[in-house]
């Protein structure tokens, strides 16, 4: 499938070759980069707050100081260095009543213990919802391609449904759903979507480690606190009222109360046929008052324009934002810092743009995208991606960078999820070139290919991938680089304790940025547009807008 070595790169790349190869990067000013951009002074990066001004401001100068150009919304004629972004911002006010009740016996619940409910972002500025009868639907799937359909002969209307995250295919790594990679059914966020059209009124989403791939600390801080959507016609179209997880433990001592057992239903979830069982005598109860608004954050938007095809455009995308000031850890900290989540990303993103600023000017444009909302669920690339600021039936590529590694050297790297496409094989080439092994995704069980910024472009169409460090390091091999990502994911993942640290030495991203470099430079100096798989369900959309490729 590696139709990318065209004769018209043969053609344009001599002229730039050597400048791309002699494009060096500066671990000290990453690293500084990264320990300002997470220092407690931004708060935590959250949307919509001081953080977010703090920010911008700080990301502006850094691409003015790189040399890029302002590449966002037009004003008076002129580009601005941001986008606008609407989102619907939804908090709960003061602590939420919980509870279940089997049997006639009620039971309080504690936000963030047993239960994280999510503020209601459908449109809802108080939830009170008493008794609600509560069905299991398995992993909550309708899949009518797969013959699968979770929903079968029940009636949500007015009730709470439960459902395991992932997809069926997960304890077996086989079946109808990918095996061990996760299908887009497998995401919370479709299992959200899923239930409001089913017409339930709520969905509790059961944790397991394992198949979500992060631990309840995860959940809790990400759930818990300020959320936020892109501001919609129908929101309860995808949004039932009540949106939130249940302890793994917490559901099965409910299925047991209610007669049922849990561990029995979960494997008979995984097989097609299964019918939605409702727990008898079990039902949930919810009430409190939602502080809802629409407000505005933006996108920070730089551009290099192109020298030949102007309207031909290669965008470079990082989100700057994380979770802002939320639930305090037991040291007492409430400053989630994000430091590798993603001020690494964001510090990649304007250290690129500087490489670009410096090295001849492309044939074709190069956007830098510093998107916001990435935590509440990819919502400013999913906004750029529905309202884009350059069409994106020209642009040629997007190549995303999420969470890098701050310490030394890797013999690999990988990309989120797998999804073949010539703009991957690109990659695998460049990293050749730097004596680097291409690993597919190491966890496709994760869904990470669903988690990061590249996805809402991909899903229309455009090609599209996501940057991943690699575990096999120069120094301790994969065993090093294993325990460091699983210490990364227990301990500091989406915690406060994802700080900067003096003893990061950036070798790594230095190594690893020319190579990501040098990909979007060859696409930027080249006429070729890459293309899906044959196999891929991207390809169809992106063949739809071929002729105004032309």
């Amino acid at each position: 499938m590696r139709t990318l070595l065209a004769s018209a790169m043969a053609l344009s790349l001599p002229l730039l070759a050597h400048a791309a190869d002699t494009i060096r990067f500066d671990g000290k000013r990453l690293s500084e980069q990264v320990k300002t951009l997470s220092s407690d002074t931004f708060e935590g990066r959250g949307p919509a707050t001081a953080g977010e001004e703090k920010t911008i401001a700080y990301v502006v100068a850094q691409m003015q100081e790189a040399g890029l150009q302002p590449g966002g919304d037009l004003k008076d004629g002129k580009r601005q260095w941001t986008q606008a972004v609407p989102l619907l911002r939804a908090e709960i006010k003061g602590t939420p009543k919980l509870s279940l009740t089997v049997g006639g016996k009620s039971e309080t619940l504690s936000q963030g213990e047993q239960v994280a409910i999510r503020a209601a972002t459908d449109g809802s500025t108080s939830v009170d919802v008493k008794n609600a009868p509560l069905v299991f639907v398995g992993y909550g799937v309708h899949a009518p391609e797969r013959q699968w359909n979770d929903f079968d002969g029940v009636d949500l209307k007015g009730k709470i449904a439960i459902a395991l995250i992932n997809d069926p295919d997960f304890e077996t790594g086989e079946g109808d759903f990918g095996g061990k990679a996760m299908t887009y059914y497998g995401r919370w966020t479709y299992k959200y979507e899923e239930a409001a059209r089913q017409g339930a009124i709520g969905l509790l989403v059961v944790h397991e480690t394992a198949p979500a791939s992060y631990g309840w600390a995860t959940v809790k801080n990400s759930n818990t606190n300020t959320m936020f959507d892109v501001v919609r016609d129908n929101p309860r179209s995808v949004h039932p009222q009540i949106e939130g997880w249940i302890q793994r433990d917490a559901a099965a001592s409910l299925f047991k109360q209610a007669g049922l057992d849990f561990d029995a239903l979960k494997a008979q979830a995984q097989k097609r046929g299964f019918k939605a069982v409702p727990l008898k005598d079990a039902t949930f109860s919810a009430s409190y008052a939602v502080d809802a608004k629409v407000i505005t954050s933006h996108n920070i938007v730089a551009r290099i324009e192109g020298s030949k095809r102007p309207d031909e455009t290669i965008i470079y995308s990082a989100h700057w934002d994380h979770l802002g000031v939320g639930l305090a850890d037991a040291s007492g900290d409430t400053i989630y810092n994000g430091a590798v989540d993603n001020a690494t990303g964001t510090a990649a993103l304007i250290e690129i743009g500087r490489a670009f600023a410096k090295a001849p000017r492309p044939q074709r444009s190069v956007v830098f995208l510093n998107v916001t909302a990435e935590e509440k669920g990819l919502l400013g690339s999913e906004y750029y991606s529905s309202k884009p600021l350059y069409p994106l039936a020209r642009t040629v590529a997007v190549i995303n960078m999420d969470a890098l590694d701050p310490f030394g050297e890797s013999r690999n790297f990988t990309t989120s999820g797998s999804a073949q496409s010539e703009l991957l094989d690109a990659l695998v080439d460049e990293g050749k070139a730097a004596g680097m092994t291409y690993v597919s995704d190491r966890h496709p069980e994760a869904g990470y290919f669903f988690r990061s910024d590249h996805f809402p472009f991909a899903k229309r169409g455009v090609p599209a991938l996501s940057w991943g460090s690699g575990n096999d390091w120069v120094d301790g091999g994969t065993e090093a680089g294993e325990a460091a990502g699983k210490d990364y994911v227990a301990k500091r993942y989406h915690q406060p304790a994802d700080e900067w640290d003096a003893n990061w030495t950036f070798a790594g991203m230095v190594h690893d940025l020319p190579i990501l470099y040098r990909l979007g430079n060859d696409l930027a100096n080249s006429t070729r547009w890459p293309q899906w798989g044959a196999d891929s369900e991207f390809r169809a959309i992106r063949e739809a807008t071929a002729a105004q490729r032309e």
